[in-house]
């Protein structure tokens, strides 16, 4: 599809249809990051607070709780990239977006959608036995996770090479 067939609107000009059919993003995942990353911070706060209480021998300066705050933010905020986490589907191919970034593969080089058996997520079987990850539909999920499986392997069915 070339970039004049795409309208602003995100959706395909010469079929009318979206450009993704189907967005998906964990649920249980980034509620369970949220905590975390609440808990790392708060526990960071905390122990800026006390690092000035009691004589420990080590002196102590407002710079030091700073830095203590800020590495508790930055833990805090390497566990919320899990609510990054999103596939979509749509004619053009499935664009993964994992923890860092989101890549966008074109439906001539999907072999099969696949949940492995003791897996704790999804994956994109690839050429050569390559693989990619898709975070976003997790075990933890459940029947949520399994039905969007199901419409992941439809769309594949719909638009894929390599049935």
């Amino acid at each position: 599809m070339s970039p004049q067939e795409k309208s602003n609107t995100g959706k395909n000009a010469v079929t009318d249809e979206p450009r993704w059919l189907m967005v998906y993003r964990p649920r249980k995942s980034p509620r369970y990051a949220m905590i975390a990353a609440a808990v790392v911070i708060l526990a960071h706060i905390v122990i800026a607070l006390l690092l000035k209480v009691g004589d420990t021998g080590v002196d102590f300066q407002v710079a030091d709780q700073i830095a203590m705050v800020g590495l508790g933010v930055i833990i805090g905020g390497t566990f919320m990239l899990i609510a990054r986490t999103r596939i979509r589907i749509g004619a053009e191919g499935v664009a993964v977006r994992n923890l860092f970034n989101e890549r966008i593969f074109d439906w001539s080089i999907i072999m099969g959608i696949r949940y492995p058996r003791s897996g704790s997520w999804a994956r994109l079987e690839l050429p050569e036995d390559e693989h990619v990850p898709i975070l976003a539909i997790q075990a933890n999920d459940g029947e949520r996770a399994v039905a969007a499986m199901a419409q992941v392997r439809t769309l594949h069915d719909r638009f894929g090479a390599h049935g």
